[in-house]
């Protein structure tokens, strides 16, 4: 169960060289965007900071929920419902690889790390486990039947 989290550990660790720089995502994102948009060099620059800071969230975000699962099968309790102690150490491995990720990137040139990524990061991890715990206790209430399920006839 531990697959999913590593191909995607390795996903980030692979955008956090020079292939995940600015410059190199910029080089291939900008001729989309002007020939769909007919975006010039301007507005590009900041659509191109969204993106960036989208996919930090979405990419830890999922690592998160990726974690989850894994510890989920590690520490198996009677539940299938969260676990403070899964999506702890969810929270907290997401939050170590983003503070090991922007701690690399300023060692490259064409990098920079920044604690304002590692808080960007980290926030997506915790609003994934905010997430998953709201969706596994609302699931476990309807198989319980504790919350009528939505008939729109």
């Amino acid at each position: 169960m531990w697959l999913p989290s590593a191909v995607w550990l390795a996903v980030i660790v692979t955008e956090s060289t020079n292939l995940g720089s600015a410059d190199h995502t910029s080089r291939i994102l900008y001729p989309i965007f002007r020939f769909l948009f007919e975006m010039d060099p301007a507005r590009f620059a900041a659509w191109h900071v969204v993106l960036r800071k989208t996919g930090h969230f979405v990419g830890y975000f999922t690592l998160s929920v990726l974690l989850f699962r894994s510890w989920r099968a590690s520490f198996p309790r009677l539940s299938t419902r969260w676990c403070l102690q899964w999506g702890t150490l969810a929270f907290l491995c997401t939050a170590l690889v983003a503070i090991l990720d922007e701690w690399h990137q300023s060692f490259l040139p064409s990098r920079t790390g920044t604690i304002r990524d590692v808080i960007l990061d980290s926030t997506a991890g915790l609003v994934a486990q905010i997430a998953l715990f709201a969706i596994l206790q609302r699931s476990f209430k309807m198989k319980r039947g504790v919350l009528p399920e939505s008939n729109h006839s």
